[in-house]
């Protein structure tokens, strides 16, 4: 039990370094854009209205200050660290005087519940169709179904999310694409509600689950294709032990230990995917927020969104890291 403890302290040391670097790294390139938040205010304001330079020097004094540029860059840097821990990242500039968190904090639910769908969907599927290909590889619908999941898996997620819109928004319009829920539906608590986001994620999550479940039925068919030719395998088949107890109990609980590892690290490359996805389905995510952010030049929000996906992957792995030497015996916490 000490040991696990201090392979849990020295994990969550590593979950602190790798935060603080990430989040350091995302300061530096948002500040060095050549996009001044101070300019982009205001070309907007003067844009409507004439003013007199004197108000226009004024303004720029003042929002210098409010964005907190007034200061050499190293400064600007530990005011940052400062106000991490509380993920307190300033106004927001697209949506001012709106905190870019409190932004992030109305899109993330919706990133987050397409994720986490499209990520256990495509480790499901791809796990158990890679074990069944694996265990009886003579099987012709599992390698036609591994043709066709290995054939998608390269395919890049805006590719295959443009063909979802053309066969079932133009060809056979029968799922909507774009929004994430009807206009006509009131956005609260009620299974109208709960509904109505199901039909409008269900094009968005499909181009995730498609492009993914190849990598997981390649690694698990992999994985089994070595375990099948173990001896209490090989015993366990003599011994008269059903296919499917088998399959249950021997092949997929060993196997499955290095899918579980690799879930967490998966998590990076498919927030990737989701910015292309919402921004294919209009839907109204993390992506969609990013994107709109790096086009107008909100600073603040660009950074809050880099901030809280730095965290959210480093805290999966990190919790992946925790859990598998109390799944896996073979793994000593050191």
């Amino acid at each position: 039990m000490k040991s696990y403890a201090l392979f849990a302290l020295k994990r969550f040391v590593q979950l602190l370094v790798v935060i603080i670097c990430g989040c350091s790294i995302a300061f530096f390139i948002s500040h060095l854009s050549p996009i001044s938040p101070v300019d982009q205010v205001i070309q907007r304001v003067t844009g409507r209205s004439s003013f007199s330079p004197d108000a226009i020097v004024a303004m720029r004094r003042t929002l210098t200050e409010l964005f907190g540029t007034d200061v050499p860059l190293y400064q600007q840097y530990l005011h940052f660290l400062a106000r991490l821990p509380f993920f307190d990242f300033g106004p927001s500039l697209l949506a001012f005087p709106t905190p870019a968190t409190a932004l992030v904090r109305l899109a993330l639910p919706w990133t987050i519940g397409l994720l986490t769908f499209a990520v256990l969907a495509a480790w499901l599927l791809g796990n158990v169709a890679g074990v069944l290909a694996g265990y009886f590889p003579r099987s012709r619908l599992l390698a036609a179904l591994g043709l066709i999941f290995i054939g998608i898996q390269p395919i890049p997620y805006y590719i295959v999310a443009f063909l979802l819109v053309i066969i079932f928004g133009f060809l056979w319009p029968v799922l909507p694409i774009s929004g994430g829920f009807a206009m006509n539906v009131r956005p609260e608590w009620s299974w109208q509600f709960i509904l109505s986001i199901a039909h409008y994620a269900i094009l968005p999550a499909s181009s995730l689950v498609l492009v993914g479940i190849g990598g997981w039925f390649l690694a698990m068919r992999s994985l089994v294709s070595n375990i099948v030719s173990e001896d209490y395998v090989a015993y366990a088949e003599l011994a008269g032990v059903r296919s499917g107890r088998i399959v249950r109990s021997y092949v997929f609980r060993n196997a499955v230990v290095p899918q579980l590892t690799a879930l967490a690290m998966v998590l990076g490359s498919v927030f990737s995917g989701t910015v292309i996805t919402e921004q294919v389905f209009t839907y109204p995510g993390l992506g969609s927020l990013l994107v709109n952010a790096v086009n107008g030049g909100d600073t603040a929000v660009v950074l809050a969104i880099s901030c809280v996906s730095i965290v959210a992957v480093a805290t999966g792995i990190f919790l992946v890291d925790l859990v598998q030497p109390l799944i896996d015996p073979r793994v000593r916490p050191e």
